[in-house]
C-alpha cells in the first residue's frame, strides 16, 4: 500500500512538473524577446520552479521555516495554482494561433510579444474577477415548509456557512465579512457544515481568528461539523479544543436535541471512513430519533441524499464542492454528484449544497462566488407543503 501511494504521489508530481514546464517554456519565450540579450535563463528557471512549487514548500516547510515565509510561500503558492489552470485553458489556443502565423512565415519577433501581451492582459481580468467572486460574499435565501411541528416554533432563521478553509489564505479580514453578514440576518441558529481551517491549525491559532469567531452570535447556539481538510490537517483534537473555547460545539457523530423541538445530527466527514474510529451510519445515528419532530443532518460532503431521504431527514446540509471554484471544474462536480451545488427536493428530502464561504488554494472563483445560506424554516402540522 505503501509504495502504491509512493507511486501516485511521484506520478501526480511528474504530471505537475510537466504542466509547470510548458508554462514555464512559454513564459520564458516571451521574455526573452522582451528582454533580448538582458534575460538570463540560468536566474530565471530557479525562480520559475521555486514560484512553481511555492505552495508545497509552503506546506511541508512549516516545521523548518518561519512563519512569516511560510505564509508568503502559501499565498504566492495558491495564486499559481489558478495561473497553472489558467495556462492549461489559454496556452493551447495560444499554440495554434502560433502554428497559424508561423505557417504564414510572419516573424516570430512581431508576434510573440502580441499574443504575450494578449495573454497577460487576459489571467489579469480573470485573477481580478475571481478575487471580486471570492472576496465579496452572496447571501443566497431559501424557505423551506416542513410538514411536521416543532414545538410552538412557526419559523427558524439558520444561517448556514460552509468551507470556511482558515489559514494563510484566508484569513481575519475574510472572516470579519462572514460575521458582519452572520450577524446581520439575525438568525435563531448558526451551522457550519464543515472544512472551517484550511489543513494546518496553526494559522488559526498565531491569528487568534478564534477570537473573530467568538462573535458569532445566534440564541440556540452555534454548531459545526468536520470536513475533509480538518482531518487532513491531523490537528483535530485541538480543533475541537479551539472550537469549545469559543462556544461553538463540533458534532462528531452527535446528536443535539434543540430545546427538545429539533433535531441536529452532526457527522463525521466521509474522510473519517479511513480513520482511527471510522464514522457511523446515518441509520445509526437517527436510531430512537422521534421522527415527527424535524431533522436536520450536516454531512460535508453530499454523498448518499437518497440514504438520508429514506432514513426519514428533513434537511442536509452540505458543502465541499466549492462548484468547482473556477470554470470549468464545475463539470466535473457535477458528474461526480448527484447534487454539487443549490437545492434538490428527494422525496420528503430537502438538500442544499452551498459553494462555501472561503477558498481552497486560490482566492480565486470563476463561475462560483463566495456565499451565506440564510435558510428560513417553516414548520406546519399540514400534511400539504409548501415552498
Amino acid at each position: 500500500m505503501r509504495n502504491g501511494m509512493l507511486l501516485r504521489v511521484t506520478i501526480i508530481l511528474a504530471i505537475v512538473a510537466a504542466i509547470n514546464g510548458y508554462i514555464g517554456w512559454h513564459l520564458k519565450v516571451f521574455l526573452s524577446h522582451l528582454f533580448g540579450a538582458s534575460f538570463h535563463p540560468w536566474l530565471y528557471w530557479p525562480v520559475f520552479w521555486i514560484v512553481a512549487f511555492s505552495y508545497v514548500i509552503g506546506r511541508f516547510g512549516t516545521k523548518v521555516l518561519p512563519p512569516t515565509l511560510t505564509r508568503l510561500l502559501n499565498i504566492m503558492g495558491s495564486y499559481w495554482l489558478a495561473l497553472i489552470q489558467f495556462g492549461i485553458l489559454i496556452l493551447p489556443v495560444t499554440d495554434v494561433a502560433i502554428g497559424v502565423l508561423y505557417g504564414a512565415s510572419v516573424s516570430s519577433a512581431s508576434y510573440v510579444p502580441i499574443l504575450g501581451w494578449i495573454v497577460i492582459a487576459i489571467v489579469l481580468i480573470l485573477l481580478l474577477a475571481g478575487s471580486y467572486l471570492a472576496r465579496t460574499p452572496v447571501i443566497r435565501k431559501y424557505e423551506i415548509t416542513i410538514p411536521k411541528q416543532a414545538g410552538d416554533w412557526k419559523q427558524l432563521r439558520v444561517a448556514v456557512a460552509s468551507d470556511i478553509h482558515l489559514g494563510a489564505v484566508v484569513g481575519n479580514r475574510q472572516l470579519r465579512k462572514l460575521v458582519k453578514h452572520v450577524n446581520g440576518m439575525k438568525p435563531d441558529l448558526i451551522l457550519l457544515p464543515g472544512d472551517v481551517i484550511d489543513d494546518d491549525i496553526k494559522p488559526f491559532i498565531r491569528y487568534r481568528m478564534g477570537q473573530t469567531m467568538r462573535e458569532l452570535q445566534a440564541p440556540l447556539g452555534v454548531y459545526a461539523v468536520l470536513g475533509n481538510h480538518e482531518y487532513y490537517g491531523g490537528h483535530i483534537p485541538a480543533f475541537v479544543e479551539q472550537m469549545e473555547q469559543i462556544g461553538i460545539r463540533v458534532l462528531m457523530d452527535e446528536v443535539i436535541h434543540v430545546q427538545e423541538r429539533l433535531f441536529i445530527v452532526g457527522r463525521k466527514d466521509k474522510s473519517a471512513e479511513h480513520a482511527a474510529g471510522g464514522r457511523k451510519s446515518l441509520v445509526s445515528l437517527m436510531e430512537g430519533l422521534d421522527l415527527a419532530q424535524p431533522i436536520i443532518v450536516m454531512d460535508h460532503q453530499p454523498y448518499q441524499l437518497d440514504v438520508a431521504a429514506a432514513a426519514g431527514v428533513d434537511v442536509n446540509l452540505s458543502g465541499h464542492t466549492h462548484r468547482g471554484q473556477i470554470a470549468p471544474n464545475h463539470l466535473f462536480t457535477r458528474r461526480i454528484f448527484e447534487l454539487d451545488w443549490g437545492y434538490l427536493r428527494k422525496g420528503n428530502l430537502h438538500a442544499l449544497v452551498s459553494s462555501g464561504f472561503g477558498t481552497w488554494g486560490p482566492p480565486i472563483r470563476l463561475g462560483s462566488q463566495s456565499e451565506i445560506i440564510e435558510l428560513t424554516l417553516h414548520f406546519t402540522s399540514n400534511d400539504r407543503e409548501e415552498g
